[in-house]
């Protein structure tokens, strides 16, 4: 192993806690990237209240995932295809302006100016943000007539469809167009990848030499010119719904990510590049170990290496004292300083799609602290380099893939006839690459199918998710058996010989516990729609059931009222849509009664609403046993001290909410017709004013209910005097999925028997009902140490309760979450057990 990498991690441990800032006193060049924790502290500290943007995207429904926009590549048009883009009316507040770069009102009329200029330059929209705004896709081509288009869609496909065809094919080999796509600017206040993309895309559709008509003969770049345009303005990290979009690239849930994911299957990009920013040093992928296992990593490290290599020269030759260097994690950093692990960020995401991506960090910091402290010019300055440093990383990369078109496109072409072939991914040997070492060396092995039996929206859900990731899903046209089980007609197979394996197999598996092999991680180890979306997931190792299949465009239906006309519904709270069904049938007034936790009751004159939602939701009602009782219930009134993405998921849910916080309430928010107070984030009970902590003690008084999550929600817990218990946490860093024992009848029943924790919690006392505790082995996938002491680790939270629940002194129903349901809304399979949480706490005392 290079010893670089070792030394490296002396100083990096536990970037989390250690290198938040860059100094400005720093001399340039003196010191390694740092890094934001991932996890960031305003997932505990800052509480969600602005809802205008997530009230907007939360009328999405759970059930499936949505059809792509109506934007594609492939048309019967050439190039350029050209679109006078809308004009958005000029903003002073965007914070971009103060760094002297291009606002996002200006972006536009730039682009027009270069489309009326130009016939190199195609500007087009290919969805809007979380808070409306356009998002745009450039490309930057030679004109193409619309047959020699539809030959390069022709080509593209065959890369994908038939490896081997297009191998062979001496005049795809000539002529297909390098495609290479940058992402600029996903976190709004990392602005200027805009600004250095806007220069190149500036030079490539006005410069007159040879070299680049040539250039562009052979190649085709596509520039998403800002992935974040709510926090461009708002000079913001997240979007307008307070995602980090560069973490949702699993999941899907943000209209950003979903765009640059239909911009990245329509284009299928040898080389992709995501602009970030601010490191002190400019640094550069490729990352540390641990290295995702479903990669096909030869083929990534053999490029991404050199590509590095290539623009850390490109930077060295700005000649600013700040550029002297980069640094390559790969190559200077130890296992765990900087890992590609998850595929939640953007170029991790863009592997699986057959890419060779890498995440750019530009130097100097301009937002945060640093916006607000330094002088104009400084911030000026700083941000002309950093355009610089940009503009030149991507100039670097498309001359890396247009001297190296023909290997990469070979080693695309490679990547996707593995996985028709079902091939095993080869044992790469040390020294393959400089640097390249045991502690490098990750794979899997892929089962031969995935099996998800049919009938739910949670299968539904997680299917069309698949499709919209272009994962090959097809169905079961008779009855069949495999594994010694039994599987009806319908039942969906996912044939792991296919193009996009490796992307198939992150999203479904287990996962894998790598607490042993490094000693911290960034962010997330540990995910599994699998495990935490609600379907059920089998797996055939070796076999791949032998039954006729059809392909399948999108799931069918699984909403029905299964009952006799006249007859009282029931419907059961297992799933995320089932909740939402109950919360629309409260808004339309109808009188619901819940028989338990799990179970509500719907009146049989309300059958036409039920059967409207069964079609929209994909929720199954039942019939409800004769003169069954229930307490009539209304819509809660819930008051939400969360963070953003728990905010989302709860209007996702179709709840009313109305956001809090500790400055809220001591304004005099008025708690008096509060059912439910949630405290996740931004709400201190020290930090209270008097008359805040007063209306907030009299709430308890009566009755109110309580629902807490994290260490936020704990700390809650102890000031507020809510529950006799006392919490534990594990480290900050751990997580990952993990085993559970479902015990109690409000959050236990019927729950999975996984759960996701970030920063575990356990509880201690008497007095309360365990309602969910940790497996005697719990970490099933991720990443959870002890403490140096040896405490806190997953040993000694094995068998401990996770989730508690009880009565308040004033006779109110509280539930303490010690582990995350509503994670960045990924584990959606346990949203369910949150809301029979959040319906119980909010019923009121007799």
């Amino acid at each position: 192993m290079d010893l670089s990498r070792t030394l490296a991690g002396v100083g990096a441990a536990l970037i989390a806690t250690a290198l938040l800032a860059n100094p400005a006193s720093a001399a340039p060049g003196d010191t390694p990237s740092t890094r934001d924790f991932g996890n960031g502290p305003e997932r505990n500290e800052i509480a969600a209240i602005d809802g205008g943007a997530i009230d907007a995207l939360s009328t999405r429904v759970l059930s499936a995932e949505q059809p792509a926009a109506g934007w594609s590549l492939k048309t019967r048009r050439g190039f350029p295809r050209q679109n006078r883009l809308p004009v958005w009316p000029v903003n002073p507040e965007d914070r971009s302006i103060k760094l002297g770069l291009v606002p996002y009102h200006s972006i536009a009329p730039r682009l027009n100016a270069l489309q009326a200029a130009s016939d190199r330059v195609s500007a087009e929209i290919v969805g809007r943000s979380a808070g409306g705004r356009d998002l745009y896709l450039v490309t930057v081509t030679a004109p193409e007539s619309g047959a020699e288009a539809a030959r390069q869609d022709r080509w593209r496909e065959l890369i994908e469809e038939d490896p081997g065809a297009a191998k062979r094919d001496r005049h795809l080999r000539a002529g297909y167009k390098t495609p290479v796509w940058i992402n600029a600017n996903i976190h709004g206040n990392e602005w200027e990848g805009t600004d250095g993309a806007l220069r190149v895309i500036e030079r490539l559709s006005t410069a007159t030499d040879a070299a680049t008509r040539d250039f562009l003969k052979r190649s085709r770049v596509y520039v998403t010119v800002t992935n974040n345009p709510d926090g461009r303005v708002a000079g913001t990290r997240a979007n307008g719904a307070g995602f980090d979009v560069n973490r949702d690239h699993a999941t899907s849930s943000q209209p950003e990510s979903r765009a640059v994911r239909d911009v990245m299957i329509a284009t299928q990009p040898f080389l992709m590049l995501d602009e970030h920013g601010y490191t002190g040093t400019t640094l550069i992928e490729p990352a540390t170990p641990p290295h995702g296992q479903n990669y096909e990593y030869d083929l990534y490290i053999k490029h991404a290496l050199p590509n590095a290599l290539g623009m850390e020269k490109a930077i060295q030759r700005l000649g600013h004292p700040e550029t002297t260097r980069a640094d390559i994690p790969f190559r200077d950093y130890a296992p765990g300083d900087w890992d590609d692990w998850p595929p939640i960020f953007t170029p991790m995401y863009a592997i699986y799609q057959g890419a060779v991506g890498h995440t750019v960090e530009i130097p100097l910091r301009v937002n945060n602290a640093a916006y607000d402290t330094l002088p104009v010019e400084e911030l000026q300055r700083r941000a002309r380099i950093n355009t610089d440093v940009a503009a030149a990383t991507i100039e670097a990369a498309l001359t890396y893939a247009d001297t190296n078109r023909g290997t990469l496109l070979a080693d695309q072409i490679e990547q996707f006839r593995r996985g028709w072939a079902g091939e095993p991914s080869p044992v790469i040997p040390d020294g393959f690459v400089d640097g390249f070492g045991p502690e490098d060396r990750y794979a899997t092995t892929f089962p031969r199918a995935y099996v998800i039996p049919a009938g739910t929206a949670a299968a539904a859900r997680l299917v069309d998710h698949l499709i919209s990731h272009d994962v090959r899903v097809t169905a079961a046209r008779s009855d069949f058996r495999a594994g010694g089980r039994h599987y009806r007609k319908g039942t969906y197979l996912i044939d792991m010989h296919q193009p996009k394996r490796g992307l198939a197999n992150v999203l479904l598996e287990a996962g894998r516990d790598i607490s042993g092999l490094v000693p911290q991680m960034y962010d997330i180890s540990g995910w599994s729609h699998g495990l935490l979306w609600g379907a059920r997931v089998d797996s055939s190792v070796r076999s791949l059931p032998r039954v006729p299949v059809v392909k399948v465009s999108r799931a069918a239906p699984t909403g029905s009222v299964d009952a006799p006309r006249g007859r009282d519904l029931s419907l059961s709270l297992r799933d995320g849509t089932d909740v939402r069904a109950v919360n629309e049938l409260l808004a339309r007034g109808v009188k619901l009664r819940r028989t338990d936790a799990a179970t509500v009751v719907v009146p049989a004159e309300a059958r036409p609403d039920a059967a409207a939602l069964a079609t929209t939701l994909g929720v199954r009602f039942t019939a409800a046993p004769r003169r069954a009782r229930g307490d009539v219930f209304d819509q809660p009134v819930v008051a939400a001290a969360v963070s953003a993405d728990e905010l989302f998921a709860l209007k996702e849910m179709g709840f009313a909410v109305r956001p809090v916080s500790t400055a809220i309430l001591n304004a005099g928010f008025d708690l008096s017709t509060v059912d439910t107070l949630i405290v996740s984030s931004g709400l201190s009970y020290p930090a209270l004013n008097p008359a805040a902590r007063a209306s907030v003690d009299a709430f308890l008084a009566r009755g109110g209910g309580v629902l807490t999550r994290g260490a936020t929600g704990a700390a809650f817990n102890a000031a507020a005097r809510v529950l006799p218990v006392t919490a534990t946490a594990g480290r900050a860093d751990a997580n990952g999925v993990v085993s559970v024992t479902n015990e109690g009848r409000i959050v236990g029943a019927g729950s999975p028997a996984h759960s996701f924790v970030y920063s575990p919690i356990w509880f201690t006392g008497t007095g309360v009902t365990v309602e969910q505790r940790y497996g005697t082995t719990p970490l099933v996938a991720g990443h959870w140490l002890p403490t140096e002491a040896g405490t806190d680790g997953p040993a000694q939270a094995a068998g401990q309760p996770a989730v508690v629940s009880g009565t308040t002194d004033g006779g109110g129903h509280a539930v303490l979450f010690g582990t995350e349901p509503l994670f960045r809304t990924h584990p959606k399979g346990l949203y369910a057990q949150y809301a029979r949480a959040l319906l119980w706490t909010a019923t009121r005392p007799a």
